[in-house]
C-alpha cells in the first residue's frame, strides 16, 4: 500500500526508536566479529494482517544501509502462522542491533491492522465503515492511522487541525449544541464540521444545521434506529450529513449496530488496546 501524505514523520519516529534502544552502543552485538555476515528471516507465529514495511526498511536504512531486505508480503496482506514475511542479508551486528526496533514497529502496527480487519469482517455487507479515533499511542498516531487503512478501516480526522468535532464538553462550554455549531460556522475554517449528540433533540438540531457528520454517542437501540431514520430522511431531502455510532461497540455487538443503517462506527480500541502480533527473527 502507498503511504498516505500524513505519514510525514516516519524517519524521525524511527530515529527516536533507534536512539532509545541503542543509546551509547550495542554492547551485546560486539560479541560478534565486526566483519561477520549473516542472513535471517522473520516469520509470523500467528494469523495476522501485516503493516509496517516502511518502518522496518527505515530502521535498517538508518542503522546500516548495506543491509538487504527482501519482502515476501505486502502491507494489508493476511498471513498465516509460520509464514515468512521478509529475509535479511548483511552485517550480523547490524541485523542484531536492528532486530528488536524493527519488530516492535511491525508487530504493533500489524496488531492494529489485524484488529481492524476483525471489525471490518464483522460488518461485511452492511455498508457501515469502521473508523478510528484520536485514541492512539503518543508518537505513533500517523503510523497507527495508516495501519487502520491496511486493516480495511477508514481514518477519522488525523488531529485537531483537520476537522472540527464538537463534543459534550464543547457543547457545555458554548451554552448548547446550536451555539457551538454557530461558533464553528463563524470560524470559516474550511475543515469538516462534525458534532456529537447525546439525545435525539441534539441530533435533530445537528441535522437542521446540515453538519458533515453526526456522532451518536452510546444511544439505546431504539434511539439509534430513530437517529438513523432521521438522518436518512435528511439526506433524502438533500442534506449531506452522515451518521456515526460512537462508544460501546465491540465484536459481540457491532453487527447489530451496523445493521441499523449507520454509515460509520468509530472504535477507539483498535488503536489504544494494541495487542502486538507474535513475530520472530531467526538467523539462517
Amino acid at each position: 500500500m502507498t503511504l498516505p501524505a500524513y505519514v510525514n514523520d516516519l524517519d524521525a519516529v524511527v530515529a527516536q526508536a533507534i536512539a532509545e534502544d541503542l543509546g551509547s552502543g550495542d554492547h551485546t552485538a560486539r560479541l560478534v566479529p565486526a566483519d561477520q555476515q549473516a542472513s535471517a528471516r522473520v516469520i509470523s507465529r500467528e494469523t495476522a494482517v501485516i503493516c509496517g514495511r516502511a518502518w522496518v526498511d527505515a530502521v535498517f536504512a538508518q542503522l546500516d544501509d548495506s543491509v538487504q531486505l527482501e519482502w515476501l508480503v505486502d502491507d494489508g496482506q493476511l498471513v498465516a502462522a509460520d509464514q515468512v514475511l521478509y529475509r535479511l542479508q548483511g552485517s550480523a551486528r547490524s541485523l542484531l542491533t536492528g532486530e528488536r526496533t524493527a519488530l516492535n514497529f511491525l508487530q504493533s502496527l500489524s496488531g492494529t491492522a489485524t484488529a481492524v480487519r476483525e471489525y471490518v469482517d464483522a460488518v461485511a455487507g452492511t455498508g457501515a465503515a469502521i473508523v478510528d479515533t484520536r485514541k492512539t499511542l503518543p508518537g505513533l498516531r500517523n503510523a497507527q492511522k495508516y495501519a487502520v487503512l491496511c486493516g480495511g478501516g477508514v481514518n477519522h480526522r488525523i488531529g485537531l487541525y483537520d476537522g472540527i468535532l464538537i463534543k459534550e464538553n464543547h457543547i457545555a462550554a458554548a451554552g448548547g449544541i446550536a451555539e457551538a455549531i454557530a461558533a464553528a460556522r463563524a470560524l470559516d475554517s474550511g475543515v469538516p464540521l462534525m458534532t456529537e449528540a447525546e439525545t435525539l433533540d441534539e441530533a435533530r438540531i445537528a441535522l437542521d444545521q446540515d453538519v458533515d457528520l453526526l456522532l451518536v454517542d452510546d444511544f439505546a437501540d431504539s434511539e439509534l434506529i430513530a437517529a438513523v431514520r432521521l438522518t436518512q430522511a435528511h439526506r433524502a431531502a438533500g442534506g449531506r450529513t452522515l451518521i456515526e455510532y460512537s462508544g460501546g461497540a465491540t465484536l459481540a455487538n457491532i453487527r447489530a449496530i451496523a445493521e441499523t443503517g449507520v454509515d460509520r462506527i468509530s472504535i477507539g480500541a483498535i488503536t489504544k488496546h494494541v495487542r502486538a502480533v507474535d513475530l520472530s527473527m531467526r538467523f539462517t
